[in-house]
């Protein structure tokens, strides 16, 4: 056994007290005569031995009252193995979370100043030999390492707010990165946290059994709290002047309604819209906000409600870009079709460019989104080459074959992009019978499917292969579920492909009414929108159109005062813009080439901090079944003798308070029950 404060036991010598006025008697005694003394020296005889049996017995009840009470206070314990174990120098991870959620405020101030002093406490319960690893949410280099007492309190001061979430696994497998390097030390790791509800995963998660478990809970009460969970767009396509719909959606992360939430809009700095927004308790309610007036370029927005004393999460910034015109690429041998020309010209919008096939300018395809082989002949090799790689990088590709190409290369041709393939040129007269209205080339386009409707005929086509393994995905369709048009998927890009040509002797197609929507749709669809915003801390790179960077050029993402050279990797079919942990502050930034913005992006913090709810004790003991955890209460002043207790095994200072009282309750009964019988008559 051995003592915490072993300078206690020096109040032993209090156990001299009770043996004094044993050995002395002190009281006084008043002198009565009587003229025969022998009745009373036989009581004195009969009862003398009573009487000592008695004052021995008090005397033993106040000795061992005063051993235990002053034991008590000395604090013995009986080191388990763990704590024999602490006699070499120890590892102490010790994780401070940082996130916004630690703003809020208690009695000690902040949740962060009050994780900061119990960090002090936790490390003074240690000897100047032990090694402290800080750890915070932003998982830096820089905190990968051991430090000595001194340098982990100077540390300290230097942890900020973060708008990076981590949960439990995530910080338990981070620290025993730094336990992996001493594999013979005693290691500890512990958690400094509000422990909100988000930091539990939805995966299990089992930590090494050498490491003690530690949480210290920092008090905080449940906040009503309203956030900006998402946005997006009703429509991908932007265009300048047109009218955008932008769905907004609010959370309600507390148990109570709220009422008449105010929402505002801003588009490149300008107000754009206003709304306001009823939500249930624990519930999410969406809300549609129009605007217009948009010029070609990128657009920075930003959704901001009004929402106390939590405000961390009430701007939601996103970005997007507006195209100043589409440019459709139509290649063909038989010069203009009049009936692309009269789709795409009516629209200023929309810039059609024709070349033939021998004019075809390879380097330049990646500037269409949509290119349109019109009745080609025959598909040279490295045309086929090129428009595959095209259509892997994402572009669309639609096709009107003619019906005297070459069957074999066209099969080829398609084969290579995941098509079904050309069988033979059917010379009859075939009606159209199906057409799949909720595909999205028909979106938006009938208010009502009419019944009967008049669909396209054929006198002549191409039947196709059914190819079980293409991603085709039916438009109209000749009887038996033959294709007439159907789209399919190439690598990141689609395939429209016809049975027949743009060609009034051959079928109606060019002239029907469902041609103008399938190709005006086309086109819209082939721009592709970027990603609308980005999270801190769980998005780690910007994916864009590949660009190309001469030897001496970089890219730099700039935001106000800020700005930073980011790490670039050139994709196949885009470039990758790493940003990792170089971005800390929410906000829209631009992505900047020389003096050229080439792309922007709009930065949110996680919205996992937004629900303030908090784990008790026994959601975080059931992540861990089997183990121990050691969860301390930081209600109490300090939490550092609290430690030492746990470090140095079992205690057994409880036992010696509650003997303490049952011996000085026996001293009470002894005085007050246990007498001397009393004297028996003596026979005369």
């Amino acid at each position: 056994m051995s003592f915490l404060y072993p300078a206690f036991l020096f109040a032993l010598s209090a156990v001299a007290i009770p043996i004094l006025i044993h050995l002395f008697n002190f009281r006084r005694f008043k002198k009565v005569y009587f003229s025969n003394v022998r009745f009373l020296k036989d009581i004195e005889v009969r009862t003398s031995s009573s009487k000592n049996l008695r004052r021995l017995l008090i005397l033993f009840a106040r000795i061992l009252a005063i051993i235990f009470l002053v034991l008590a206070f000395a604090k013995p314990f009986i080191p388990d193995n763990a704590s024999l174990k602490q006699a070499g120098n120890q590892v102490i991870s010790i994780y401070l979370d940082n996130s916004y959620s630690m703003e809020a405020v208690n009695k000690d101030g902040t949740l962060l100043d009050e994780a900061r002093r119990r960090a002090r406490e936790i490390v003074s319960a240690y000897t100047l030999n032990d090694k402290f690893q800080l750890l915070t949410n932003d998982f830096e280099g820089r905190h990968q390492r051991l430090l000595s007492r001194e340098e982990f309190i100077s540390a300290l001061d230097e942890v900020k707010i973060s708008g990076v979430t981590r949960t439990i696994p995530q910080v338990l497998k981070r620290q025993q990165d730094i336990f992996t390097g001493e594999p013979n030390a005693p290691k500890t790791s512990y958690l400094l946290s509000d422990f909100q509800v988000n930091m539990v995963p939805d995966e299990a998660f089992v930590p090494d059994s050498t490491v003690a478990l530690r949480f210290v809970k920092i008090g905080s009460n449940p906040l009503p709290n309203i956030s900006v969970d998402s946005a997006w767009f009703a429509s991908p396509i932007h265009k300048p002047g047109e009218t955008e719909r932008l769905i907004v959606q609010l959370r309600n992360n507390s148990d109570k309604q709220a009422e008449n939430i105010p929402v505002k809009l801003n588009i490149n700095k300008q107000q754009k819209a206003v709304a306001s927004l009823s939500i249930p308790p624990r519930s999410v309610r969406s809300d549609t906000l129009s605007f217009s007036g948009l010029t070609g370029g990128w657009q920075q927005g930003e959704i901001q409600i009004t929402d106390y004393p939590v405000v961390f999460d009430d701007k939601f910034f996103f970005s997007f870009y507006v195209k100043k015109s589409l440019p459709v690429l139509v290649i063909s041998d038989k010069g203009f079709s009049p009936y692309l020309n009269a789709v795409y010209r009516s629209d200023p919008f929309f810039s059609l460019v024709n070349v033939s096939s021998g004019n075809l300018n390879y380097s330049g395809l990646g500037g269409y989104p949509m290119i349109i082989l019109n009745e080609l002949a025959s598909i040279p090799p490295a045309t086929s080459q090129q428009l595959k790689k095209y259509a892997d990088n994402g572009g669309t590709l639609v096709i009107f074959p003619s019906l005297d190409a070459d069957l074999s290369s066209l099969g080829s041709f398609l084969q290579g992009l995941g098509t079904d393939i050309p069988e033979e040129v059917v010379d009859q007269e075939t009606k159209v019978t199906a057409m799949n209205v909720r595909h999205p080339l028909f979106g938006g386009v009938f208010e009502k499917v009419p019944q009967n409707m008049d669909l396209p005929v054929a006198k002549a086509y191409i039947r196709y292969s059914t190819q079980s393994r293409t991603s085709r995905q039916p438009i109209l369709d000749f009887p038996g579920g033959r294709s007439f048009f159907s789209q399919y998927r190439s690598g990141l890009g689609n395939v429209y492909l016809s049975a027949v040509p743009l060609d009034d002797e051959v079928s109606n197609f060019a002239r029907h009414s469902v041609f103008v929507p399938i190709m005006y749709q086309s086109a819209l669809l082939s721009l592709r929108d970027g990603k609308l915003f980005y999270t801190l801390g769980r998005d780690q790179f910007l994916e864009i159109n590949k660009i190309t960077l001469q030897a001496n050029q970089v890219l730099k993402l700039k935001k106000d005062n800020f700005e930073v050279i980011p790490d670039v990797q050139q994709a196949a079919n885009s470039t990758r813009v790493y940003i990792a942990d170089q971005v800390k502050q929410e906000g829209n930034y631009n992505l900047v080439k020389g003096d050229s913005i080439i792309a922007a992006a709009g930065f949110n913090d996680n919205r996992g901090e937004s629900d303030l709810s908090y784990l008790d004790d026994k959601n975080l003991e059931s992540m861990f079944p089997g183990r121990k955890v050691n969860i301390f209460n930081t209600s109490k002043a300090s939490i550092q003798n609290e430690i030492k207790e746990v470090n140095d095994g079992m205690h057994l200072w409880k036992v010696c308070i509650i003997l303490a009282l049952i011996f000085l309750a026996a001293e009470v009964l002894l005085i007050r029950f246990y007498d001397t019988a009393a004297p028996k008559p003596i026979a005369s």
